[in-house]
């Protein structure tokens, strides 16, 4: 499972209203039949049109500074492992993010007119979407970019050869091309993966872009993290407030966990990032702590994350520090992705 929690981008040309993103997260919707569409939804309603979430969430901001984000966008990406279990992505994603909101709203430490905050309090729209491109800042792009330079080059030679202005051998040209194409070091379906490019496999995740204040528009809610979980004397007490991410990072987990009947290996659960983060010496020994099928399971995970699992040690005496931070450069790659972070 990976989450990420990201604030309204301000200034620049970005706008004060939420209609860009909307904009943005209806780009699946491009050309498609009515009966096809995948609209937004919140707690209690489905079929909620692009124009009604850009009024809901404009028109719930106020008291904000203008350089105050007016929003947050929460992205919840199930791993392969985790889509394999659903049965119906687009149903079963919306019920899992109703039951993740409950989670959310649990993890603010405060209260709203005396009373725990509930989902109730929460104004959200979620969208569920079936697609992922590569990006420029992917690591199969800009590790293909050597080809595709070189590619782009000797194109643009020929179309020059063509036109009279450059002498050369257009069919050796296109012999290179081919070579090149074949030889880029990431492929997808024997194509070379350029920015722009449709991701294979089961790619269904959700964007929820949530208000920053509560459904009466008259309390601030922030999951920033400026207003992390801490503690501050009040009256005298020591009083919890801001909004506990770890928490419902972990709440999240557990409850797809429960919905879907999903066993989690150690090596794709939040707490293994956590413990990767503050002693990775301690995530290692667990890793080799595990029973034998659970310790293969986790050690495939890895591998296919991009892991070097042919050099880890197979004994804790084995654990010397050099060893463990050889080790945490190649993990942190694969802690990163989506099928393991989070």
């Amino acid at each position: 499972m990976y989450i990420t929690i990201t604030a309204q981008k301000l200034g620049g040309n970005y706008s004060q209203s939420s209609a860009d993103f909307a904009e943005y997260l209806e780009k699946e919707n491009q050309g498609l039949e009515q009966e096809d569409l995948e609209l937004f939804f919140n707690q209690y309603g489905d079929e909620i049109e692009a124009k009604d979430v850009v009024k809901e969430i404009d028109g719930n901001t106020a008291k904000l500074k203008k350089k105050e984000p007016k929003f947050y966008s929460i992205t919840v990406s199930p791993s392969k492992y985790e889509l394999s279990k659903l049965k119906n992505n687009s149903e079963d994603l919306k019920k899992y993010t109703r039951a993740i909101m409950h989670d959310y709203a649990r993890s603010f430490n405060r209260e709203i007119n005396g009373k725990p905050i509930t989902v109730d309090n929460i104004k959200y729209f979620a969208k569920i979407e079936h697609q992922r491109t590569f990006k420029g800042t992917d690591k199969q792009v800009k590790e293909n970019q050597p080809f595709a330079t070189k590619i782009l080059q000797l194109k643009s030679d020929i179309r020059k050869i063509e036109n009279n202005q450059l002498d050369g051998n257009i069919m050796k040209m296109k012999s290179q091309i081919i070579k090149l194409e074949a030889e880029a070091p990431h492929q997808q379906n024997g194509k070379r993966i350029v920015q722009g490019m449709k991701k294979s496999g089961n790619q269904s995740h959700i964007h929820i872009i949530v208000s920053r204040k509560d459904a009466s528009n008259t309390v601030s809610l922030s999951p920033g993290s400026k207003y992390k979980a801490s503690e501050v004397m009040m009256n005298g007490k020591l009083v919890k407030r801001g909004f506990d991410r770890d928490s419902f990072f972990t709440k999240a987990e557990n409850t797809f966990d429960k919905t879907f009947g999903y066993k989690r290996n150690y090596a794709e659960s939040y707490k293994s990032k956590k413990d990767f983060i503050k002693n990775p010496k301690q995530y290692f020994i667990t890793l080799l702590g595990l029973p034998a099928s659970e310790k293969a399971i986790a050690f495939n995970i890895l591998s296919k994350s991009g892991f070097p699992i042919l050099s880890i040690p197979t004994s804790q005496t084995q654990m010397a520090l050099k060893t463990i931070r050889a080790l945490k450069r190649g993990v942190d790659v694969a802690i990163k992705s989506g099928s393991i972070g989070i």
